[in-house]
């Protein structure tokens, strides 16, 4: 695995944990953040052929 998939696949577990604490404490906008930017980073993970689910995350 190279540098950018590792760092992209540490972006996008980093996020969803944000995205659940973030809905656990009941903060709207806050899931309204950290869903936008996990929907960029599976987005780019997308345009780059890194399979986001071949790696657990």
């Amino acid at each position: 695995m190279d540098a950018f998939t590792a760092g992209l696949l540490q972006r996008i577990k980093a996020t969803e944990s944000d995205l659940s604490r973030a809905r656990d404490e009941g903060d709207e906008f806050l899931v309204d953040v950290e869903q936008g930017e996990l929907d960029d980073l599976r987005r780019l993970a997308a345009e780059h052929g890194v399979e986001v689910g071949a790696y657990g995350v």
